[in-house]
């Protein structure tokens, strides 16, 4: 049996008195890829930032690796290895990619390991490899978006 990573149960969303998630319940175990789909609207982006603490719950509870999460910042749920890499990139523009990776890792004590896991992501993002000195302000949409998940992926 494969352990749950993530386990959200009952959640409830709301942006004063709007119900923008109305009880959710899943899991995702080890070795999964699970996907949140819907029309716009549906509080799929809500859901996430319930889950990354950047929205406070209402109701029910989210637990990461067997540990209740419910009313913890982002700031502590990324020094545990979740991260969220939303819509619209959100790069330090007038930074390189190379310090924006470095950014990613800002939180970690293991400064040794840093320059192996940017490599590890321009393995994954080859392009941003490329680039490596370029302003993240210069790149397009898409090469923007590899950043901010090669950047998510350096804080472990």
């Amino acid at each position: 049996m494969t352990n749950i990573l993530l386990k959200v149960t009952g959640l409830k969303v709301a942006y004063g008195g709007i119900q923008a998630v109305k009880g959710v319940d899943f899991e995702v175990r080890e070795g999964e890829l699970v996907s949140l789909i819907g029309s716009n609207g549906a509080g799929k982006t809500t859901t996430m930032k319930a889950i990354t603490g950047t929205l406070p719950i209402n109701e029910g509870d989210i637990e990461y690796l067997g540990k209740s999460i419910r009313g913890q910042g982002p700031w502590d749920l990324v020094k545990q290895g979740l991260a969220m890499v939303p819509e619209g990139r959100g790069v330090f523009t007038r930074m390189t990619i190379v310090e924006n990776l470095q950014m990613g890792a800002y939180i970690r004590n293991d400064k040794a390991d840093i320059l192996a896991d940017i490599d590890k992501v321009f393995t994954i993002f080859p392009r941003l490899k490329e680039r490596r000195d370029q302003l993240a302000g210069t790149m397009s949409g898409g090469e923007q978006q590899m950043l901010a998940m090669g950047r998510a992926l350096m804080s472990r």
